[in-house]
This record gives structure tokens, C-alpha cells and sequence, in this order.
């Protein structure tokens, strides 16, 4: 697929290199010729110097006849622009980055794919999701359902109290139930076979039902945290769109150490805004840590994120979450286990992911820990998924078919299983055979 990304920032740069990986041809469009330049390391990248609204630089660039247009400057107008021109030019699919969440209505995006606009990304606003899931669901490291909760993905961090810890997978009880589809150990992804075992601090990766739910969570042997008082560290913008997100009866406290941006802040928000330092241990004992249920840090500095996680889980507290910007340092986060860890670059990625599918997908979610998606898929008439069992079908060891949803029922998929026309198939690959998929599914 021939796709050309405008904004050569921390996600543009992101997206640029994980499509090149799977064999798309790329070109990168920015104004800036360091950054480009920096993106260019390690990676095969076409980089064009060139405004995302020039009408020449972009048909210079191939956009006549491009796939994909995909604009992800930090600044919203220039994407939407980009885009209008980028579909009057005849890019077959556009989608703009933005940041206002008025945008993200439906009357709105309506609006905009009328005006040729196929999609609108938020990243903070994904961002804020997953933060109010990690706090709804905070036994867990990443939730994602499918089929409005038929099928469930569950990453947890099994420690040494988990019944499930050195035990066969093939003798688990309830297996029937669930998969166990990845185990992240140290920096390896495994995909566990019936006689791979778990070990402690792994973290591993269920799909199951909506029945079998509280099954897996005791096999982990996580306990539910009531979450009711929250701190949250910095007025970032994913900061503005969990508060506001937030169920009511919460009560939750925000340190942000800019005066300006703090008083701004007690204006908008339904939450105590307290102009402070909340990196200086002192403060956090000042504000009673000890005595809250969640930690949420959420500044501009991934550095000052994780230490912060760290400092409140010396503290006592259960449920931390941090937004770690740069990808590198996912590995130090979890190694230092400071619990859940946020990425809106993962996360933005995700929904881009679909749009270089030649299929029907219906969701693509980037797993934080392993270089791994997990993908929702419509079983269309006639494609190979549907013309033989899964054990026969001779998938590639890193594609996993973890369940499918007929009829709004969500079921567990195994050996036997046969996927049928309009089935909802829930897949589960590491990132280098996503584009393997469109020979099962097309």
C-alpha cells in the first residue's frame, strides 16, 4: 500500500517506521529537515522536506495517487487542511490527528467525511479511555473487549500467589473457558504452547468470556481495588480528558506546577487543582498519598512519570498508571514494575492500523508490552478462514485465533473450531504477520 504520512513528530515518526516494517511504501512529509532526518535512522523511509498544505509539495510527494493519507502534525488546522487538499488531489482514504474533542461527535465526524475527512484521531482522548479503563478494571494491565464485552482481552502480572503459577497450560482448570494466547517474560514474547508454564512476574495474556472473567482473575490471583480518591500528576491534555471522563463519586486531586495553567484548570474542572511539584516526594506525602487508592501521572516527562509511579508504589498504593511517551523506556517502566503504562503513540496507532487492511476490520489494538495486535474481523463468504477448521488451516505460528462472536455470543476458539460467514473473529498476531491476515479474511 502506497501511504504518505504529513508530521514527522514522536507519532508520525512512530507510524512511519512500524508501516515500512510490514512492506508498505512510505514517504514522510515535514517542514523540518532534522526531524526528518532523525526519523530516517534504522529505518527504509522516503522523506520529502515540504509543507503538509503546499498543493505542490504534495503532488510532488504522490498524492494523486496514493492509498493513504495520514496527517499527524501537533497542529490540528494544518491536518484538516492537509487532508481536504490530500482528497481533492485523490487519495483514496484520509485521517487527520486532532485535538478538540467536540470534533470526535458523531454529528461532526459526519461532517467531516462529507468533506472528505475518512477518519479522526485523538490520542489523548484514546489515551484518557484506556486510563478510565485501567481504573474501572484495575486488576488488569490492558482490557480490551469485543463484541461489547462477549470476548474480553486480559493482560495481568501474575506474582507468586497465582494458582496458575508452574503449571501446564494444558492443565489448567476451565481452560475450555479461556486461551492463553502470549507470555511476556523479561524482554521475550512467548507464544505458549500446552506444555509452556507461567512463571512469576510474567505477564500474560487471556482471552475469554464474559462469563469466565472473575474465573481468570482468581487463576491470576489479582484482588479488585475500589478506587474512590485519585491523585493525578500534571494538567496535561490526557489529564483534562480523564477527569472528565471519570464516573462521579470519585474524588480527585490534580498537582500541576505551573501557576498559570493550574488556575485555568480549578476553572474547568470538577476536581481539586493544587499548584504544586507532585515529582517531590514531599509534596505527595503533604497531599496524604498513603491514604489514596490511585496515582495517575501524566506529564510531559515520561522520566519524571515513572519515578513518580515508583515513589507511590513504595508508598502503598495499588492501582499506579503512567504515560510513558517514549516507547525505549516501556521496557524500564515495567521492569521497575510501576503498573499500568499509557502510550498514546501505541494507542493512535491502533486505529490507523485498520485503514491499511484490505479487510473488513472492526477494531486493531496495540498490546503495550509485546510487539504484538490483536485484531476484531468479519468472516466474509468465501474467504479461506471459513473453508476449513483452524488446525487446519496451517496458520503461521505467530497468528493465534483466540475466539469468534456468532450471534452476539462470544466463544473461545480451539483446534476444532470452524469459523462461518459473518462470524466476528478475534485475532491475536505479533506485528510483522498483521499483513498475513488479509489472505485468511479477503
Amino acid at each position: 500500500m502506497k501511504i504518505i504520512i504529513v508530521g514527522a513528530g514522536e507519532v508520525g515518526t512512530h507510524l512511519a517506521k512500524m508501516l515500512s516494517r510490514l512492506q508498505h511504501d512510505i514517504t514522510l512529509i515535514d517542514e523540518d529537515g532534522t526531524k526528518l532526518r532523525k526519523a530516517q535512522e534504522g529505518s527504509d523511509l522516503m522523506t520529502i522536506v515540504g509543507s503538509p498544505t503546499s498543493i505542490k509539495d504534495l503532488t510532488d510527494a504522490g498524492v494523486t495517487s496514493v492509498d493513504l493519507f495520514i496527517a499527524v502534525t501537533p497542529h490540528e488546522s494544518q491536518n484538516l487542511t492537509a487532508c481536504l487538499l490530500a482528497a481533492n488531489l485523490g487519495a483514496k482514504r484520509r485521517v487527520a490527528r486532532i485535538d478538540n474533542s467536540e470534533y470526535m461527535d458523531d454529528n461532526c465526524r459526519k461532517f467531516f467525511d462529507k468533506m472528505g475527512i475518512n477518519a479522526l484521531i485523538y490520542p489523548e482522548k484514546l489515551a484518557a479511555e484506556e486510563i478510565i479503563t485501567s481504573l474501572r478494571v484495575n486488576w488488569v494491565r490492558q482490557w480490551m473487549e469485543f463484541g461489547d464485552g462477549a470476548l474480553t482481552l486480559i493482560a495481568m502480572k501474575v506474582r507468586g500467589n497465582a494458582p496458575i503459577i508452574n503449571k501446564k497450560l494444558k492443565d489448567l482448570t476451565g481452560s475450555d473457558h479461556y486461551r492463553i494466547v502470549a507470555i511476556r517474560r523479561d524482554s521475550d514474547t512467548i507464544i505458549p504452547k500446552g506444555d509452556s508454564e507461567i512463571k512469576t512476574n510474567d505477564i500474560v495474556y487471556f482471552f475469554t468470556t464474559n462469563d469466565y472473567v472473575t474465573h481468570v482473575r482468581n487463576e491470576a490471583g489479582k484482588e479488585v481495588i475500589n478506587v474512590k480518591d485519585l491523585i493525578i500528576m500534571g494538567g496535561s491534555k490526557i489529564a483534562v480528558q480523564t477527569c472528565e471522563s471519570l464516573p462521579s463519586g470519585m474524588n480527585v486531586k490534580v498537582i500541576e506546577k505551573d501557576k498559570a495553567l493550574a488556575r485555568t484548570l480549578s476553572e474547568e474542572l470538577d476536581a481539586m487543582v493544587i499548584n504544586s511539584d507532585a515529582s517531590n516526594p514531599e509534596i505527595l506525602h503533604q497531599e496524604d498519598i498513603e491514604d489514596m487508592d490511585a496515582f495517575v501521572a501524566l506529564t510531559d516527562n515520561s522520566e519524571a512519570n515513572i519515578l513518580a509511579c515508583l515513589e507511590a508504589k513504595q508508598l502503598g498504593i495499588k492501582k499506579t498508571i503512567a504515560e510513558v511517551e517514549n516507547i525505549s523506556y516501556i521496557p524500564l517502566a515495567e521492569k521497575l514494575d510501576i503498573g499500568t503504562v499509557i502510550n498514546k503513540k501505541l494507542i493512535a496507532a491502533s486505529h490507523i492500523y485498520q485503514y491499511t487492511l484490505d479487510i473488513d476490520v472492526s477494531k486493531v489494538n496495540c498490546l503495550t508490552h509485546v510487539d504484538a495486535e490483536v485484531v476484531e474481523l468479519t468472516a466474509k463468504e468465501g474467504s479461506k478462514i471459513t473453508q476449513s477448521k483452524i488446525m487446519d488451516l496451517k496458520l503461521p505460528h505467530d497468528i493465534f485465533i483466540g475466539g469468534f462472536i456468532r450471534g452476539g455470543v462470544g466463544e473461545i476458539a480451539n483446534g476444532n473450531t470452524q469459523i462461518q460467514t459473518n462470524d466476528s473473529v478475534i485475532v491475536f498476531c505479533l506485528s510483522a504477520s498483521l499483513t498475513q491476515l488479509d489472505k485468511l479474511f479477503k
